[in-house]
């Protein structure tokens, strides 16, 4: 495992326990933040059950009224539409914390999309601090694709790890749907960054990226390494089945 470095693996059991592993992260990381916490959110149905669990277990765990969210990726839809990664957040932990609006800071799908991409971006730089030239977000939730993508960030379009912007638009490689999402360079530059992968289907990918394997440079996530940050792992053991010892 030397393509990765300076990482922090947990292997779990269920998703409850994978969810809190998080949810002890995120409690420690928000509330030990003496300023506002800015955190992105990942899409997806992982997250959706780590969002739910958070509501259910940790409502007043977190010091919730600190943390501003941001999304690291968003389909090019509305915020109604059942692929949008807000609509998700929003049903299942949004609107349940009672937080102000001004806390929540939404990818508007709708936007022609390289328009958004250039507003968020700017968005971003207006809020957030700004460190080695780049934004810097507090945590950063991140997926981990059959393929290797990660955010929106998919093998044929890697350029958006070496990018200078801070948001960008891409495309799905099958379905040819637009995105916006959050570059590498924003990414690795912030304080923690937690990749959340579970389901056998994810054991094939996991096993490339982490044990070095020959075409591991083909893949988004194998390039996500922070450069003053930490790098957290959270799998269950379906996803981490084909890694050594496990």
């Amino acid at each position: 495992m030397v393509f990765i470095v300076n990482y922090k693996i947990q292997i779990s059991k269920s998703i409850e326990e994978l969810s809190e592993h998080f949810a002890q992260l995120l409690i420690e990381k928000v509330n030990n933040s003496k300023d506002c916490f800015y955190l992105a959110l990942s899409g997806g149905s992982t997250p959706k059950r780590i969002f739910e669990y958070l509501t259910a277990h940790h409502y007043k765990s977190v010091d919730w009224q600190k943390v501003n969210f941001y999304w690291g990726d968003e389909r090019c839809v509305p915020p109604t539409d059942h692929e949008s990664n807000y609509k998700m957040a929003y049903n299942s932990l949004l609107n349940k914390l009672q937080i102000p609006a001004s806390n929540i800071f939404r990818i508007k799908g709708e936007n022609d999309p390289q328009f958004e991409a250039d507003n968020y971006s700017a968005e971003i730089i207006n809020h957030l601090k700004i460190e080695n030239n780049f934004p810097r977000f507090d945590l950063i939730m991140l997926g981990l694709g059959e393929d290797g993508h990660t955010a929106s960030i998919f093998p044929n379009q890697i350029s958006l790890l070496t990018s200078d912007k801070i948001y960008s638009t891409a495309i799905h490689p099958d379905s040819g749907q637009t995105r916006i999402t959050i570059t590498g360079k924003v990414i690795n530059n912030a304080r923690n960054i937690v990749f959340i992968v579970t389901g056998k289907s994810k054991s094939k990918i996991v096993d490339r990226v982490f044990n070095n394997k020959v075409d591991a440079k083909k893949y988004p996530a194998s390039f996500i390494k922070p450069l003053n940050g930490k790098l957290f792992w959270l799998l269950d053991k379906e996803a981490a089945s084909q890694l050594r010892g496990n």
